[in-house]
């Protein structure tokens, strides 16, 4: 980090600052690109930079969005998901691209126009917003409702709402009465057939993406973080049924590639197996485009769970 201050400017430690005021201490467009590709700086928002040693909290997104976001808009979508529940609110590569700002003026006040961020206007009641440190931001029960219905696939619509449940401010049956409030509106059918399927144990984007795949598969609703005793200690399972001691999990990079972590899988999986667990494990390639075979492994495995159930009743 030192190497950015030998360079004799005095870029901002504790908050974040603008590229105008970047500009002003003489550092150009190219300097600052280059800062961010060496993880000297981090870009949390077009126009907006922070020191990379600078950690992540709720002021710090409150910080960098105060100074994009126009004083009469609030925030919403996958923005107030960030803010509420930071980087797990991300979908898969996120994290590679600067994501746009969605800010809107309520429908009575006149639609936002501004090209550096996603704006326009939308009707919202007043229990629909909150004050989070001086912004105006849609609750997290209204964001999952938004999230619900817009973003481009059912894979983030699910994750949206089970990142908002995961916050534990609101439950799954309020989420379910407010859903008729959008009869009529752009994502509701979605929204309609997503919704009873949120979860809240949902970990991540995969887990969420995998749950839908499973429901698509036919099998019953799984139980999520799904606790199995082992001694004086548990095993949790991404998700499972426990009658049929039956589970799925979702082994991303980031928390199932290292040696160590292989070796706790395999040992724990080995663990299950011998106590009659059959675990169905996925990673990216199985659940993800258009060569995914999760519908049609989860779909033989369900097969073959009712399959035995059968031949032990005559038995």
């Amino acid at each position: 980090m030192a190497q950015i201050f030998d360079l004799g400017h005095s870029l901002p430690l504790d908050r974040p600052f603008t590229t105008a005021e970047a500009r002003d201490l003489g550092l150009s467009d190219r300097r600052l690109r280059r800062m961010v590709a060496h993880g000297w700086l981090r870009r949390p928002a077009h126009g907006v930079y922070v020191v990379s040693s600078l950690e992540d909290t709720l002021e710090l997104r409150c910080a960098v969005l105060a100074l994009v976001v126009p004083s009469d808009a609030f925030i919403c979508d996958h923005t107030a998901a960030w803010l509420h529940a930071g980087d797990r609110a991300l979908a898969p590569n996120d994290h590679l691209s600067t994501p746009e700002i969605a800010c809107f003026r309520p429908s009575e006040v006149g639609r936002l126009k501004r090209g550096t961020v996603r704006s326009g206007e939308r009707a919202v009641q007043d229990s629909d917003l909150v004050q989070v440190h001086g912004l105006v931001v849609t609750t997290p029960l209204r964001t999952a409702l938004d999230l619900g219905r817009l973003p481009r696939s059912h894979d983030a619509r699910l994750h949206g709402m089970d990142t908002m449940l995961s916050l534990q401010v609101f439950t799954h049956d309020e989420l379910l009465e407010a859903v008729p409030r959008f009869a009529g509106q752009r994502g509701v059918v979605p929204l309609r057939v997503l919704a009873p399927l949120a979860d809240g144990g949902a970990e991540s984007f995969g887990e969420s993406a995998l749950r839908l795949r499973w429901h698509q598969a036919g099998l019953p609703r799984p139980v999520t973080q799904l606790e199995v005793a082992r001694g004086g200690a548990s095993y949790f399972l991404d998700m499972g049924l426990v009658e049929e001691r039956v589970g799925g999990e979702y082994d991303g990079e980031e928390f199932h590639s290292s040696v160590e972590q292989v070796e706790h899988d395999r040992d724990r999986r080995s663990w299950l197996q011998r106590e009659a667990w059959t675990i169905e494990v996925f990673r990216r390639s199985s659940v993800f485009g258009s060569q995914q075979d999760a519908e049609r492994r989860l779909r033989a495995l369900w097969q073959s769970v009712r399959g035995s159930r059968r031949r032990r009743r005559y038995l």
